[in-house]
């Protein structure tokens, strides 16, 4: 493999590259062979999981978030990322931009109106009704607690662990980096490159369900606005067009691409939120974030813990049906996006000390999201019908928005703009965003990937970043093949399965850090020396 690595002009770990490359590319050759088989397979899996180990991943989180607290608040805090002397390479501004563009940005375009929607006509609560006020204060709790400080601890934690063994123990960057206190030397052996093996495709497809999901909106919004019919033949060429631009943005390199589309996509998307927030009825809004924030604050220990356990005594909703479909899928999810993230956000966070990078991480971009709920939700449960005297009015029947969610959960967002002046040309301006935010998210995501296989900071060859570029188009266009009509549900049933062994790794880096900072010697973490691999 070395060989062929030379002859390709390749500048990467031959059996990191080859074994994921060699992996992917079978199960693309098995969707086109067997979609049934393989689809019946994720479904089954996905079942066994939902009801056998769904409790773990939501405990799982809320240790996490809690261990993050403490390490930001402890001595630990005050390590810096890097040496005494490092300086941060990015403004705070950009640094916010970059890690949100690649996060979360086109998931908050996707739920933003449709989660809140979804929650006020289907409460999670059995013995809440529909499109009451206490509906729609449960609505915009869970969807907060779905995207907020939740979702952005699965990426802080594997983000801190490589910046921490990366900057402090000159270690490769790699995700098996992380596991030398428990390895050691291992890390570049059998055991370590399997982990990373699992890294790159657990990023693979968490970025291609991510790019399923915007092209379904993509396509929604161009259906709504052309005609253009909403298919899987649209949805894979919109897949080959986006692909292309991700690709172009990934040979122009990370400042010039990755920063600036980032930059631009959070400033549509901020003139967006404040478009809504002005043109709709703009003193509830304002009451509604802070009313918000109550919510959040007064129920997250509560919804964090809830499993639903007696529902099968108690009611006919199930047990997992409702936390199947949305905590648990969130979480595998986001997890399979960890190391992706991680990486990414570790790459642009050096000479921040972990409390910075922490607390900046987990708060900075979940304040944005409450926000954004918080506009887009209320405003949307307003125009839906929210109160006695509105649902008397609509027939004690689901709004317009609960029927587009019902029908299409891509189609939310448009149909909420139908509300609002020049609804043309905001649904337009919804769609290049949603494109911006799938191009930094591949983009970022190339360059991760090609990062696992390297263990260098510094980008590989182009046509390495250009591969996986390539590659997560592919995967995201055979994916939405094999959903076809049953969309969302399939991504669900494929990305709660691979989720799996990326949450165990995520797990386990939290014994790797622990040992990692017990070796710290306070003297050395004030001047910013990082102790010996030796120590470890």
């Amino acid at each position: 493999m070395e060989q062929l690595a030379k002859r390709l002009g390749l500048r990467t770990d031959p059996t990191i590259f080859f074994v994921s490359a060699g992996l992917m590319i079978a199960f693309l050759l098995a969707l086109i062979v067997a979609p049934e088989a393989i689809g019946d397979a994720f479904a089954g899996g996905r079942a066994w999981i939902v009801t056998n180990l769904g409790w773990m991943f939501i405990f799982g989180v809320n240790m996490w978030l809690l261990f993050l607290l403490w390490v930001a608040i402890s001595r630990h805090g005050n390590i810096r990322l890097g040496g005494s002397d490092a300086k941060p390479e990015y403004g705070n501004l950009s640094w916010f931009t970059m890690l949100f563009a690649g996060g979360i940005g086109t998931v908050l375009m996707f739920w933003g109106v449709a989660e809140p929607i979804f929650h006020f006509s289907n409460p999670p609560y059995d013995d809440v009704e529909p499109y009451t006020v206490e509906a729609a204060r449960d609505a915009m709790g869970f969807s907060i607690y779905h995207l907020g400080l939740h979702t952005w601890t699965i990426f802080t934690l594997p983000g801190l662990a490589f910046a921490y063994f990366i900057y402090r123990y000159n270690l490769p960057v790699r995700v098996s980096s992380v596991f030398y206190p428990l390895l050691h030397d291992r890390i570049y052996g059998p055991i370590g490159k399997t982990i990373d093996i699992f890294a790159v495709l657990g990023t693979l497809f968490g970025v291609a369900v991510s790019i399923g999901l915007g092209t379904s909106q993509i396509n929604a919004g161009l259906t709504e606005l052309t005609g253009v019919s909403d298919s899987v033949t649209t949805k894979v060429i919109i897949i080959i067009t986006l692909t292309a631009i991700a690709v172009t943005s990934i040979v122009v390199g990370l400042d010039k691409g990755v920063k600036l589309l980032s930059n631009v996509n959070i400033g549509m998307a901020t003139g967006l939120l404040f478009f809504v927030l002005f043109t709709g009825s703009t003193v509830f809004l304002l009451r509604g974030i802070i009313e918000t924030l109550g919510i959040y604050i007064a129920n997250i220990v509560p919804m964090a813990f809830w499993n639903d356990a007696l529902a099968e005594f108690t009611t006919a909703n199930g047990s997992w049906g409702w936390q199947g479909n949305w905590t648990v899928f969130y979480w595998a999810w986001t997890v399979t996006w960890s190391p992706f993230i991680g990486i990414f956000v570790a790459r642009i966070s050096k000479g921040r000390t972990i409390r910075q990078f922490v607390l900046g991480v987990l708060f900075a971009p979940s304040l944005f999201t409450l926000v954004w709920f918080a506009i887009f939700g209320w405003s949307a449960m307003e125009i839906d019908g929210l109160g006695a005297a509105a649902r008397e009015a609509l027939g004690a029947e689901a709004g317009a928005l609960s029927r587009a969610v019902e029908e299409s959960v891509p189609l939310a967002m448009f149909a909420f703009f139908e509300s609002f002046p020049a609804t043309t040309l905001i649904q337009g301006l919804a769609v290049v965003i949603v494109a911006i935010f799938f191009a930094t998210s591949s983009d970022s995501a190339s360059l991760v990937v090609d990062m696992l296989c390297t263990g260098d900071a510094d980008p590989g060859p182009v046509r390495q970043r250009v591969f996986w570029g390539v590659s997560e188009g592919a995967v995201a266009a055979m994916l939405i093949v094999l959903a076809g009509d049953a969309g969302l549900v399939a991504l669900q049933q494929v990305i709660t399965v691979i989720g799996l062994p990326i949450f165990i790794l995520v797990f386990a880096m939290v014994f790797a850090l622990l040992r990692g900072l017990a070796s710290e010697h306070v003297s050395k973490a004030r001047v910013g020396e990082p102790p010996s691999v030796d120590q470890l």
